[in-house]
């Protein structure tokens, strides 16, 4: 018998020792949009062919460690979680899933996941028919997001277009992406999807650094002879450099905490 006792307890043990030893898995945080979310670093020879040019999910990584996740823990119901950017420049909501590419994200999304969502960049391009996307249908291809990732059991997240660096006057920068951030918040709310106004507050945070600061260290605006992939310089009032790729993940990060705080987010 008390051999049996101590059986017992060692059991007891063993399995309190193997239950703490087990960490949850890490829940990963998929990113799609265009070329301003983009992971450059990727590329081969990147440092030779694109450097500076960083795309804000390229840094969001840093932004998940595990003390920063303890303000997303109704979000992320993990201590970890790892960043999949699967941005791709020059993408539209509809050029990045009729080439495949969310279906590809589909086939690895699961329970608990999160979906951030950015495209308006190229949807809104009219001079460009092979990537533009007027307003109804961009709307449709948000909710196939939106509605398909559900279906996984994952949580979609919109974020609307990252400013860009114009229009300046007196100080103020103004909305050069039209009425495509308007319409996904018309989807979030229509769809109930957590959103994160990204065009409106990448805007008043590039206000307070002004625009010629936000110009030269933000945004992809070179002299000549500073970078091999850029040896003539370069006028870029789209794209970032990392201090403003950096920035720009911040405002992600915060945005996430804010509605880690609403709690009214849900996956159905």
């Amino acid at each position: 018998m008390i051999k049996y006792k101590f059986f017992l307890a060692s059991l007891g043990v063993a399995i309190m020792l193997m239950s703490s030893s087990i960490k949850p898995k890490p829940v990963k945080v998929y990113l799609i949009g265009d070329s301003t979310v983009a992971d450059y670093s990727l590329d081969d020879a990147y440092m030779q062919k694109r450097y500076p040019m960083t795309g804000w999910g390229q840094v969001f990584q840093q932004f998940l460690k595990k003390d920063n996740l303890k303000k997303l823990n109704k979000l992320i119901k993990s201590d970890s979680a790892l960043v999949i950017d699967k941005a791709k420049g020059g993408r539209s909501t509809r050029t990045f899933f009729e080439e495949g590419w969310w279906k590809d994200v589909m086939s690895t999304l699961e329970k608990d996941d999160l979906v951030l969502i950015q495209f308006g960049h190229n949807d809104e391009a009219k001079g460009r028919p092979d990537r533009y996307v007027a307003i109804p249908q961009y709307k449709d291809f948000l909710r196939i997001y939106v509605k398909e990732a559900r279906t996984k059991g994952a949580l979609p997240v919109l974020v609307t277009p990252v400013a860009m660096d114009f229009p300046w006057k007196d100080g103020k920068l103004g909305n050069a992406h039209g009425e495509y951030p308007q319409a996904m918040k018309d989807v979030a709310k229509e769809l109930n999807v957590p959103i994160i106004d990204l065009t409106s507050l990448s805007a008043a945070f590039f206000m307070t650094k002004g625009s010629d600061f936000v110009t030269k260290n933000y945004f992809m605006n070179l002299d000549s002879g500073k970078y091999e992939a850029y040896p003539k310089g370069l006028k870029d009032h789209t794209h970032f450099q990392p201090d403003g790729a950096k920035e720009v993940a911040r405002l992600v990060y915060d945005g996430l905490k804010e509605i880690n705080k609403r709690n009214n987010f849900n996956l159905e």
